[in-house]
């Protein structure tokens, strides 16, 4: 989906790392929340409360997701998921433009 049709967005935007991590907020008629957002260059660690679907619409990092021991490469057009009231880390190698969805259970 390139587009999102009736949706209110929150204009502060979520800044993270000193201006590194940036996102909007996104929300929709049935209650469900997505940020859309872009990540420079960096290595960043992140805490979720609900479960996460990442997806990476352009760039490229590597992201180590909580009982893993090996990290693994995410391009743009691939996803990932975090579960819930978990912790995951990244190692941003080129300017990244994401979409997470919050997944609530």
């Amino acid at each position: 989906m390139s587009e999102f049709k009736s949706v209110t967005i929150v204009r502060e935007a979520n800044i993270y790392f000193d201006g590194k991590v940036t996102s909007r907020t996104v929300l929709f008629a049935d209650g469900s929340k997505k940020t859309l957002g872009v990540m420079l260059p960096g290595e960043y660690e992140f805490g979720t409360a609900d479960k996460e679907l990442m997806e990476i619409l352009s760039g490229e990092l590597e992201v180590l997701l909580p009982g893993q021991t090996s990290w693994k490469v995410v391009k743009g057009g691939e996803a990932f998921e975090v579960a819930a009231n978990a912790k995951f880390k990244l190692k941003v190698s080129k300017l990244s433009d994401y979409c997470c969805s919050f997944i609530k259970a």
